[in-house]
């Protein structure tokens, strides 16, 4: 039998590949089959068949478990997020005391303060528009030592340097859980039998915005 990836022979990619993450959630389904093994089991006797029942009320309660863990990681991103917004706005604040700053920043800006509703699909897009309007505040303060000096300013952009670890790490908590999710649904045929007559489907996990991934391809020294 041959290797299915032969390092003698590889086949190269130069130009490199980009990675998108698939905004989709796909139904968890059963065949018939996974009806003819719960009726062969009542075929075989009460015991088994009673036996499956608590098997599914088991999956029905860790698949219930685990959707509050997940909401409780996406929570986590939400506080910290929220913390970044409000060091965007002090620390802008405090810069446009200084300078001039892009009208476009300020009016950006007070648009984030009229309120934050997460959702699966929110969450990443504000999390691009805290890192750009970051990145461009960056810029107004890098190009005045004098305000790059100010102890309040420096003291804002640790704690948005400090949040965005933290932002960094709650996320990979998060995905790790969605990952876990989208694998137990598919667990045939407790958890899989459970999750397609409860309607489940799988979760997107969280991803980097557009502007984020092309701020990371940009030159930085």
């Amino acid at each position: 039998m041959a290797n299915e990836l032969d390092e003698m022979n590889p086949i190269i990619n130069e130009q490199g590949r980009d990675v998108y993450v698939i905004d989709k959630q796909l139904p968890v389904t059963v065949g018939t089959g996974s009806a003819i093994f719960e009726i062969m089991l009542w075929v075989l006797g009460i015991i088994p068949g009673i036996i499956f029942l608590f098997m599914k009320k088991k999956a029905k309660n860790y698949l219930q478990q685990l959707q509050q863990k997940i909401q409780h990681d996406a929570s986590q991103i939400d506080n910290y997020l929220e913390q970044r917004v409000q060091v965007l706005q002090n620390a802008a604040r405090l810069v446009g005391q200084a300078v001039s700053l892009d009208k476009d920043v300020m009016t950006s800006i007070a648009g984030l303060r009229s309120g934050y509703n997460p959702t699966s699909s929110s969450r990443p897009e504000l999390s691009g528009k805290v890192d750009n309007l970051f990145a461009r505040l960056n810029f107004s303060v890098e190009s005045y030592p004098d305000i790059k000096a100010h102890a309040a300013i420096a003291d804002a952009m640790q704690q948005n340097n400090y949040l965005q670890r933290e932002i960094t790490a709650a996320r990979e908590v998060y995905n790790d859980s969605i990952a876990r999710w989208n694998m137990d649904i598919n667990d045939w045929p407790t958890k899989q039998i459970v999750a397609a007559k409860s309607g489940y489907t799988t979760r997107v996990p969280f991803t980097a915005s557009k502007e984020t991934k092309e701020q990371a391809r940009g030159t930085f020294f």
